[in-house]
């Protein structure tokens, strides 16, 4: 294996890149296949581009795959703020059968399709603001959004989180926006994907010297943790009140955290502490380029607009779970915007056996990352890669375009360790995508070359200038 130090990181050619970028060019000097050594307690990491080497480690998993948490959050949990948490530090960092423990409670109530249903109606009320809030914010002239639609974005993915995860709207969309709670979350959010990157990803000290920037990044859980942590308790309070007055005793749009409390309180407020804090700006980036690629394509957005007239006959026809069975191209144009605008490098996962990979002996314990969303945009992988073509992933497409690698395309990631909230963020997508495309003509007349920038996820890097013209009918 190829090694380097980690200086590079900060020094050097690599001085100020992005995660991304850091990728390519360490691949293009070092090969597909690198060790990048670990320091400061940290361990060593392999990458590998190599698409045959991905199958095997994933396939190479345990009962519970093992996954590097995020240590500082592990370490905000377990000892900044043990009397809170307890021995429940949530699915992000925890391993072996405290992980396994969460997850067996809470897939039922979160992987499974029908279950994600439920929260249409509510999912749709939240939704039917934020349409409102396009119009109220829109410049009458040209119809474009203000520089800072980004937060409005943001706004839109805290309320849909929250209705499924406390079963209520905190209002911050058009209600409550001027709270002063609201600047502070998403601030705070931003901030801890950026001392994540720092702290766990990068050379730090903080194992050994608690750094500035390590107080920085406890201080910020500390206000994240206040902030949600108060709206999970009015929601007990609620829940507690609805059970004194047998209200909503057969609702079966009970909230995540209603559904837990019945299993586990510590693990239901952890749970819902952690749908709201992961589910802002990861659900935010992925609809800001799935709306890009549309906005850049206009047949490409007709032809949706087309299909979504056939269950919207109006622009305010309700969806409900019934009609949204039969939108295959609405799930295409997601799947092809998420892969041309993935919000991350690819996937982290830690050997459960001896493995062997591109001719490597690598041993038990190595963590290795497959950086899937970097070769999903490759001609080699993915002919005509740089063109938005939702047609690949329709069926009866398939003898026009050839298929996938079904291990290039995990948004989600695979296996046991899929993202717990895959299938509320996909209906929120289809919910936000469909309803937009049937009430606005979306036009992005900017460049999107540098549309995005990396701190431990792409975000936005640019203004959201999104034009939003009112379909006639």
């Amino acid at each position: 294996f190829i090694q380097f130090s980690n200086r590079y990181l900060y020094l050097g050619s690599f001085h100020k890149k992005s995660v991304l970028n850091f990728f390519d060019e360490t691949r293009k000097k070092y090969g597909e296949v690198f060790l990048l050594p670990g320091g400061f307690g940290k361990k060593s990491l392999l990458f590998t581009f190599n698409l045959d080497d991905f199958a095997k480690v994933i396939r190479s998993e345990g009962t519970w795959p093992q996954r590097r948490g995020l240590e500082t959050m592990r370490y905000h949990r377990e000892v900044h703020r043990k009397e809170d948490f307890g021995d429940v530090i949530g699915l992000v960092s925890s391993n072996n059968e405290a992980w396994g423990k969460i997850r067996s409670a809470v897939n039922p109530i979160l992987m499974q399709p029908k279950n994600a249903r439920l929260y249409l109606n509510k999912m749709l009320e939240v939704n039917d603001e934020f349409l409102q809030r396009i119009r109220e914010i829109r410049d009458p002239n040209s119809l474009e959004m203000p520089d800072n639609f980004e937060e409005e974005l943001n706004r839109l993915t805290f309320e849909s989180v929250a209705v499924v995860a406390l079963n209520r709207q905190i209002g911050l969309i058009r209600k409550n926006r001027d709270s002063g709670d609201a600047k502070i979350i998403f601030d705070s959010l931003r901030k801890f994907f950026e001392l994540t990157l720092a702290l766990d990803f990068f050379p730090s000290i903080w194992k050994y010297v608690k750094t500035p920037t390590f107080n920085k990044q406890m201080k910020n859980f500390d206000t994240i943790n206040e902030i949600i942590i108060k709206y999970i308790n009015e929601a007990e309070k609620r829940i507690e009140n609805d059970a004194l007055s047998s209200k909503n005793s057969d609702n079966e749009e009970k909230s995540v955290l209603e559904k837990l409390l019945k299993v586990d309180k510590k693990v239901a407020r952890v749970m819902a502490l952690d749908l709201l804090m992961a589910g802002v700006d990861t659900t935010s980036s992925t609809l800001t380029g799935i709306l890009l690629a549309i906005a850049k394509n206009p047949d490409k957005q007709e032809k949706l607009r087309q299909e979504l007239k056939t269950i919207l006959p109006q622009k305010n026809s309700l969806l409900t779970m019934e009609n949204m069975k039969n939108l295959p191209y609405l799930r295409a144009c997601i799947k092809e915007g998420i892969r041309m605008y993935p919000i991350g490098a690819g996937t982290l996962r830690m050997c459960s056996e001896d493995i062997v990979v591109s001719g490597y002996q690598v041993p038990k314990d190595q963590e290795i990352v497959l950086n899937h969303n970097i070769l999903i945009n490759e001609e080699k992988y993915c002919p005509r890669a740089k063109e938005f073509i939702p047609e690949r992933w329709l069926r009866d497409e398939k003898a026009n375009h050839e298929p996938l690698n079904p291990f290039l395309y995990m948004p989600f990631s695979f296996g046991p360790r899929s993202c717990v909230g895959k299938r509320i963020v996909e209906m929120e997508l289809e919910i936000t995508v469909a309803r937009l495309i049937r009430n606005f003509y979306v036009e992005f007349n900017y460049p999107t070359e540098n549309a995005f920038k990396t701190i431990l996820i792409s975000v936005p890097a640019i203004p959201l200038k999104f034009k939003f013209s009112e379909v006639e009918y």
